[in-house]
């Protein structure tokens, strides 16, 4: 073994005891900063910035419980604060926030996976508009000047938080709702999709016209990788009231959908800009212990009061995002 991976073997040691242990206080910053600062931490990672940011994790921790608990995508918490809070820029904050969510979704899409009530079939269509889109999107959020950005980020918060206060939760939506006799005739003679969940249940409904799925995933895609959230609100939805699958399916499919598009466009940010690890470094722990914590109390809350509270916030968010940009 190499020095470089004996080093990097103990900068996770000391991070893993020392994240909790700063953030609860008692550990003191300073013999942090000694502690890390004599070990062969990666050159160029800035070690104060990193230990002065450590408020980051226990707000991960709770935006994440929320969350998940509640169903909305962790990037609408997140790349609002890393702006209007932590002070990066809009395209950092966006590359942080799904960098952050791709760590923190990762609980629940591993249960689905093992729940087996993902409708692949559907997935991969989804995904043939979602992962290019957002990969556009993530290069444009690097090339759209600061102010347009902002302003995107923004007005995007507004419409993704009325969408949360005007549109049902997805356990409360009933399959073909607003399917129409338009798309009543094309979703006919499609077939029928099977899925067999590993308790036992079994979910059969008529098979889809996709097209207008991948058409609303190429558009969710996009604006996820230039705002960094909006597949999930508007796939999941749309595969209830206009595809019949059933919430469980759709929840679980647009969540498989959503974690590797999320992947491809946090890459894309690494790779367009250097990543603000002594951030992403406080904010991964966090959101994998609130992930843990959010799927327990989920099941407590009620969806429809979360969601619309939720959308409430994200409005005000979105206002004073604006507001910052506009009036200064």
């Amino acid at each position: 073994m190499d020095d470089r991976a004996v080093g990097a073997g103990h900068l996770v040691a000391v991070l893993g005891a020392g994240i909790p242990l700063v953030a609860l206080g008692t550990l003191d910053v300073g013999t942090a900063g000694s502690l890390l600062t004599s070990l062969p931490v990666p050159a160029g990672f800035p070690v104060d910035q990193f230990l002065a940011h450590w408020w980051v994790f226990p707000a991960s921790i709770l935006f994440s419980m929320i969350a998940l608990s509640s169903g909305v995508s962790g990037a609408l918490f997140f790349s609002p604060f890393f702006i209007l809070v932590v002070g990066l820029s809009p395209a950092q904050a966006i590359g942080a926030g799904l960098m952050t969510e791709v760590f923190g979704m990762g609980n629940g899409l591993l249960n689905y996976v093992r729940q087996n009530v993902v409708d692949y079939a559907t997935a991969k269509w989804l995904l043939l508009g979602a992962v290019p889109s957002i990969v556009v999107g993530a290069l444009a959020a690097h090339y759209v000047p600061t102010t347009l950005l902002t302003l995107a980020f923004g007005v995007g918060l507004l419409g993704l938080g009325g969408f949360l206060v005007v549109h049902d939760p997805p356990e409360a939506c009933v399959p073909g709702e607003e399917e129409g006799e338009f798309l009543e005739r094309k979703n006919a003679g499609r077939g029928t999709t099977v899925v067999e969940a590993a308790d036992g249940e079994t979910f059969t409904y008529d098979t889809c016209w996709r097209l207008p799925g991948v058409i609303l995933a190429t558009v969710g895609g996009f604006v996820t990788g230039l705002i960094s959230a909006g597949l999930p609100e508007i796939t999941t939805t749309q595969l209830i009231v206009r595809c019949r699958l059933p919430p469980r399916v759709a929840i679980a499919t647009s969540v498989f959908v959503l974690g590797i598009a999320a992947m491809a466009g946090a890459i894309v940010h690494a790779l367009a800009a250097t990543p603000v690890w002594y951030v992403v470094a406080w904010s991964i722990p966090g959101v994998l212990i609130g992930g843990t914590i959010g799927t327990r109390i989920g099941k407590y809350l009620p969806s429809d009061l979360m969601e619309w509270a939720l959308g409430v916030v994200f409005v005000g968010v979105g206002l004073i995002v604006l507001g910052s940009e506009l009036l200064v």
